[in-house]
Order: C-alpha cells, then sequence, then structure tokens
C-alpha cells in the first residue's frame, strides 16, 4: 500500500527539524527485544488478532458467496481447513459485524456449539469454535451487515459509466473480519479459493487467477495457490474491460477509463522485467491492475496478482506510474515476506519504497530516482516535524498494543525504514547489499517476518553494516539519527533556482521552466513561501494552470496552499476535488488544512456532508473524528 498520509507543505526548517530531532535511546526492554532469539513460527501473539494460531491455524479458505447488491451484503460460506496442535480444543477466528447464522464441522449436517465472544473496539469479536482430535475442516455460514468497513458499495451515479453498481474491499489492516471469518493476523498465511454469485452484467474479480472476460452465468472461480495473509484478501465487483499491456501484465478498468488506464501503464512489462533484474524471479504468475472508481482511499493496494489502483494516478503523461512500481515492489517486500504484526510495518514500506526508487531508476535513470528520494525525504522531514521528534511514533518498531494498527501508518514506516536501508547499503556497497536482499526475500518467502528476526538476520550477515549504521538507534530510536544521509537532487537544485529568481522579483513566465517533469513542478510548488498573497497566487496560477492542473499530486499541493493563503479563485477547484476524491492522503492534508481558522472548518463541514457517501470507511473514520 502507498502510503495514504504523506504531508504537503513547503519544504523549510530542514536543518533546524534535523538538529532538533533528538535520537531516543533504546530502553532495557528494547535491548533485551533486540537480544532475542529469531521466532520461527506462529508463536507471536498478534495483539490485533483474537486468534490463537499456536493452538488452531487455518492453512486453508474455500469461499462461497453471493453478492447482493439491493441489500448490500455478502452471504455465504467459509470452509477453513485447520492444522491443530494435539490437545487443542478450539479454533479462534476474528470477525467484527458479522452475522454467523450456523457453524458445522467436518460436514454439513455436524452442526457444533460455536459462541462469539465479547465486542472489542476496532477489534470486533471472536468467534469460538470447539475442535476434536478429528476435526480437519469447520464452515461458517454467515453474512456481512451494509455497514461492513472493508466493503465499498457504490450507486452506479458514484462510478465513470453511471450505468452499473460497483464494490471493492479493502482488507488492510484489520478489515477482513469484517467480511470474512478468518484469523485476520499478518502472520498468518494460507491459501484460499472461492465461488462468487454476482449479477450477470458484472465481472467479479479477487487477488487470485482471473477472468479476463464476464460469462453468462454470473458465477466466477477463483483460486491462489500461494499462501497469503488475510490482509491480502480481496474482491472487486463492477462493470469493468481488460487490455493487456504485456505477456503478464494487463488492466482492468471501466470501459470508459479503459483507453487511458492501458495508456498511462504500459510499462508495467517493463517495471516487472526491472525488478525480477534486481530482485530475482517474480512469484505470483500475472501481475494485473484494477483502477477502482475514486472513492478508493490509498493510492494502491498490493493485492497479489491484481493491485488495486486510485484513478488520480490516470495523469495523462504517466508521470505518477512510480506508485505501480511501488505496488509491484511489495510482490516480494509483503506479500513474499511479511511483516509478522502491525508493529513490524516498517519491514514491509521500508523495503518496498526502496525497491520502488530502485525500479524507477532502472528503467528512468538515476537522476529520476533521486527526484522521488528528495520528495519522500520531505514528507519525513514534516512527519517527524508533526509528531515531534521524541515522540514514539517516529520510531521504526512501534507499540500499538491498544490502538488501532491504522494508526501506524505515516512516513515514519514508509520512509524512515528506506532511509534506513539506504545507510545499511551505504556502509556495505550496492552490490553486498542487493546480495544480503537477494537472499533475504528467498529465505524467508513466504513466511511472517518482525523486527528482532530481521535484526538477527541482518546481524548475522552483514556484520559490518549492523555495527557501522548503529542500527539500535534506527530501529527504536526517535527523529532522526545523526547519521541519515541526505538525498540531493541536481534536477531540483534547478528548480530551487527558479523559486529563487521568483522571489527576487522574475516575472513566473519568464522562469526557466521548460521541459520539467511532474516531479519537478511538485518540488517548485513545495518551495513555495507558506505566506503569499492572492496576487502572487494569481500570478503564478496564470503563468502555470496549477488549479485546473490534471496532475493530483501537484493539485492537491497547490489546493493546500491555495487554502492556507486564502486563494479564493481556487475554491471551486477544492470542492470538486474533496467531492469527486476519495483517496484518503489528500483529503486529512486538505481538511486539516481548511479546519484551521472557523470560516475554513465552516466550509469543510458544508463540504464533507456533501462528500461523506462517496469516501470509504478508511477515510470516514478518520475525517469524522477530525470535522466532529
Amino acid at each position: 500500500m502507498q502510503n495514504p498520509f504523506p504531508i504537503f507543505r513547503a519544504f523549510t526548517g530542514l536543518l533546524l527539524i534535523i538538529a532538533a530531532g533528538s535520537c531516543h535511546n533504546p530502553t532495557a526492554s528494547e535491548k533485551q527485544a533486540m537480544n532475542t532469539q529469531p521466532d520461527t513460527g506462529l508463536v507471536i501473539r498478534d495483539v490485533h488478532s483474537f486468534a490463537r494460531p499456536e493452538e488452531a491455524a487455518v492453512t486453508h479458505l474455500s469461499l462461497g458467496l453471493t453478492v447482493d447488491f439491493s441489500s448490500k451484503t455478502l452471504s455465504g460460506t467459509a470452509t477453513l481447513t485447520v492444522r491443530a496442535a494435539p490437545g487443542a480444543d478450539t479454533l479462534v477466528l476474528d470477525t467484527r459485524g458479522l452475522v454467523i447464522e450456523k457453524v458445522t464441522a467436518d460436514g454439513p449436517d455436524n452442526a457444533v456449539a460455536h459462541r462469539l465472544g465479547d465486542e472489542v473496539p476496532f477489534l470486533g469479536r471472536p468467534l469460538y469454535v470447539p475442535l476434536t482430535p478429528a476435526t480437519r475442516q469447520v464452515t461458517v455460514h454467515y453474512r456481512t451487515g451494509p455497514g461492513a468497513a472493508a466493503l465499498q458499495w457504490l450507486t452506479p451515479e458514484q462510478t465513470a459509466g453511471k450505468t452499473h453498481p460497483f464494490l471493492f474491499t479493502q482488507s488492510q489492516a484489520i478489515l477482513a473480519r469484517t467480511w470474512v471469518p478468518v484469523q485476520d493476523s499478518p502472520g498468518i498465511r494460507f491459501t484460499y479459493d472461492a465461488t462468487v454469485r454476482v449479477p450477470k452484467e458484472l465481472l467479479a474479480l479477487m487477488s487470485a487467477d482471473n477472468p479476463q472476460t464476464r460469462n453468462d452465468s454470473g458465477v466466477y472461480a477463483f483460486r491462489m495457490e500461494r499462501p497469503i495473509p488475510a490482509y491480502l484478501l480481496a474482491l472487486s465487483v463492477g462493470d469493468v474491460s481488460f487490455a493487456p499491456v504485456g505477456s503478464r501484465t494487463g488492466v482492468y478498468a471501466e470501459p470508459a477509463t479503459l483507453e487511458k488506464a492501458a495508456y498511462e501503464f504500459a510499462e508495467m512489462e517493463k517495471m516487472l522485467e526491472a525488478a525480477e533484474r534486481i530482485y530475482g524471479a517474480y512469484a505470483w504468475g500475472r501481475y494485473d491492475l484494477i483502477v477502482l472508481p475514486p472513492s478508493f482511499p490509498f493510492g494502491g493496494m498490493e493485492n497479489p496478482k491484481l493491485t488495486f489502483a486510485t484513478p488520480t494516478i490516470l495523469a495523462g503523461d504517466r508521470s505518477l506510474t512510480s506508485l505501480v512500481a511501488h505496488e509491484l515492489a511489495h510482490s516480494w517486500s509483503g506479500n513474499l515476506v511479511t511483516n509478522q504484526t502491525w508493529n513490524d510495518f516498517w519491514l514491509n514500506e521500508g523495503f518496498t519504497v526502496y525497491f520502488e526508487r530502485r525500479i524507477m531508476e532502472e528503467l528512468y535513470g538515476a537522476d529520476y530516482a533521486q527526484m522521488l528520494e528528495v520528495l519522500g525525504y520531505q514528507d519525513l522531514v514534516n512527519t517527524v516535524q508533526d509528531f515531534g521528534a521524541n515522540s514514539p511514533d517516529t520510531q521504526l518498531r512501534l507499540n500499538l498494543q491498544g490502538r488501532d494498527p491504522d494508526d501506524g501508518v505515516s512516513d515514519i514506516a514508509y520512509e524512515k525504514g528506506n532511509a534506513f536501508l539506504r545507510r545499511l547499503e551505504a556502509v556495505v556497497g550496492r552490490a553486498q547489499w542487493d546480495g544480503f536482499v537477494r537472499k533475504y526475500f528467498g529465505a524467508f518467502a513466504f513466511q511472517s517476518m518482525n523486527t528482532e528476526r530481521f535484526l538477527d538476520y541482518l546481524k548475522k550477515e552483514l556484520p559490518d553494516a549492523y555495527r557501522t549504521a548503529d542500527v539500535p538507534v534506527w530501529v527504536y530510536g526517535r527523529g532522526f539519527p545523526a547519521d541519515a544521509l541526505h538525498p540531493k537532487s541536481e534536477r531540483f537544485e534547478a528548480v530551487e533556482k527558479s523559486v529563487l529568481a521568483w522571489k527576487l522579483g522574475t516575472a513566473p513566465g519568464q522562469l526557466f521552466t521548460k521541459n520539467w517533469s511532474a516531479h519537478e513542478w511538485l518540488h517548485f510548488i513545495r518551495q513555495l513561501p507558506e505566506n503569499m498573497t492572492p496576487t502572487q497566487m494569481g500570478e503564478l496560477d496564470a503563468a502555470f494552470g496549477f488549479t485546473d492542473s490534471g496532475n493530483a499530486e501537484m493539485l492537491a499541493a497547490w489546493l493546500l496552499s491555495a487554502v492556507r493563503n486564502g486563494y479564493e479563485p481556487a475554491y471551486p477547484a477544492l470542492e470538486k476535488f474533496l467531492v469527486t476524491v476519495g483517496r484518503r492522503k489528500f483529503l486529512v492534508s486538505l481538511y486539516a488544512q481548511l479546519s484551521k481558522t472557523p470560516e475554513g472548518r465552516e466550509r469543510a463541514k458544508a463540504i464533507y456532508a456533501q462528500a461523506r457517501p462517496n469516501y470509504h470507511s478508511v477515510a470516514t473514520s478518520t475525517l469524522d473524528e477530525l470535522l466532529k
């Protein structure tokens, strides 16, 4: 998943922030954790799951579901193949908001006396199923409620085609339990198959082997033969078509969007080949992507075999396809080797950001990747400033007990994780580092990984890097480590000269901006002063057309500045953007900026009242709190 919470603001005070970012020394308990022997199985208990996999673990899931748009429910069965330890007498599953109708074991006629535990905020309720020594399969008959947090039910009017409804899921981090009774922990992996019944005019797709055309029955069968954690369960149902862009890659989208999407993602096959050159063979067969309606709350979601993507990356010039590289990179870091708990989220995202930029460097050159590196570092600096340099949320290894794991999603996991890996690479050199990463992905393929186990492996394989890079401070420390690398970009230095020239009085139209990429324009906007007059903003807008930009990243950054400076001509575009786009990282920053003044807060509430039905629960759970 691409980071949903980067902060769009001018990149000011960098040196001050770095100087002020005191590094937290590891506590005694953290040092002890670092010396813990690596875990070799499923014995670590996930605080965000009721499951007890050391007693009974799910190894395969077989779903039979009917999709009902009229009632906004999924209904059917989940048959779970169970591996139980000797003497285990209970299988514990995660549920949230599910209506459990019946549970059977080892056959349809053998009903068992299941029990639901008490409701726990954001975790839901445990489902206890009795086991006997002979139990191999358990079947749960159930249905979802219309408020299932993972499910986004869209009316025809909320789609590009305006003719048919649409459904998609978002299971990460712990929302799979709102549509499937399952052991919803990233440390528990299982294979799955599914039979899904949908209206005949729609196509169903999952994170599995997928059809490329609709059939006449509306019944679709799926199989995922590689073991995955529950957060990678995914379902999409809508009026979509398919276009191949390579021998192993293709794009699904609504017919009105398909041609544009196929053009935008035409280089996916090249990205896949570049990734394989760096870190080895792709393990999942096909790599396809579906462009979802605008309410999708993230940039992308790395569901195996079928990345879910936001239409906000359809810029028309392939300038935002690093997001595709990010989700593709997850096929190794995250999907292949998975964080064991959400406290270890940085292991997924830090490696993925690093790998994403290696893919972009392979395809477009070092100067291109350097721009991405600087933009990401800007987001990291702003995040540390937002949290405070001594906040425990600036540590890589988190402690999220008692908190929704979404609270751990920030630029720390993504960009500080990437900066840590860059530091390790700088110590040993790229060739040795690449050899280590290849070996890491191979040694732990289709397994879960926690921070302590990774550090043990790093210390064994790269002892010089472990010692030189001050690993404890990087992983358990707060703020910026003193040895953090500061990325630079020559292309951005040229942008900064143009910004300086404008500040000194050069008219916007006379600035040297020829052949700038979207990244250079984004950097230009970020470098503008925090405070500008409406006249200054109007001159910039007239010269460069920022308010009418088709690039969502640039537009969001410009709109943030427009709100901060009361630039009224951009407000119609702001309202349109907030009503039509559901991507959480844009929404949170813009609504938060609006809310800083009384009149802005009233505007924010009015827009939100209109826009909220278009947003996924992942977004509304944050925005409801922000705008209450």
